[in-house]
């Protein structure tokens, strides 16, 4: 396959000029405070081939502080994303969803989340950090989600940091924080959609069988006019 045309990152300034992108609508956005709204999605979730996956966490600023996070869980398909804010039965609902090797749980800067996860003795199995998959474009160093959806979509995916420094311990979310961390999960769901649509699923899946649950990409990310 000709690679050409995605060899070439766009710059900064380009990136800011190209059309938003636009997220997963807001009646798809499934905000889980309980146990009860987690049984309710639970079949819909499971059954998921693969996850975009993310977490967000009330930040630190003092020297020494330790983080008490992860405070909310982003997990999305290409239909739906799910927000979990998290409590002692929302983590014990989750945790086989993130052990199931049969579920490919897919993400950007996923480090920290998988050292979050060992602090609260959660297992994670069949995730797949993104950032690591563009060799076959040409890129040597890992890209970033805002540069991998400007060079496979050609669109900007903004990154507010006002909105990731934020409280994502509140119990009430703002609608910005709600958006931004629906997209969070969502894109990374498309990218690795159109890694398999070019045929550049990462080798090391780690249950081949899941390729045969992993359908031709249907739906692209659209731009604003």
């Amino acid at each position: 396959m000709d690679l050409t045309r995605l060899r070439t990152l766009p710059s900064p300034d380009e990136i800011r000029q190209l059309p938003l992108f636009e997220n997963i609508a807001r009646q798809n956005i499934v905000l889980i405070q309980n146990l009860e709204q987690c049984l309710a999605i639970e079949a819909e979730l499971k059954t998921a081939a693969v996850l975009g996956f993310d977490s967000e966490s009330k930040p630190t600023f003092n020297v020494g502080e330790v983080s008490t996070g992860p405070h909310l869980i982003q997990l999305a398909t290409l239909e739906k994303a799910y927000l979990f804010q998290l409590n002692d039965d929302i983590w014990q609902f989750l945790q086989p969803v993130f052990a199931n090797r049969d579920q490919i749980k897919v993400g950007f800067g996923l480090k920290n989340d998988a050292h979050l996860f060992r602090k609260k003795g959660i297992q994670l199995n069949s995730v797949i950090e993104l950032s690591k998959c563009f060799g076959s474009f040409g890129f040597k160093s890992p890209l970033g989600l805002k540069n991998a959806m400007a060079l496979l979509f050609h669109v900007h995916f903004p990154k507010s940091r006002s909105i990731s420094t934020s409280n994502w311990a509140c119990k009430q979310l703002s609608e910005a924080q709600i958006a931004y961390a629906a997209a969070d999960a969502y894109a990374p769901v498309l990218i690795f959609e159109e890694l398999g649509r070019l045929g550049l699923l990462p080798e090391h899946i780690p249950n081949s069988s899941l390729k045969l649950r992993i359908r031709p990409s249907k739906t692209k990310p659209t731009t604003d006019a």
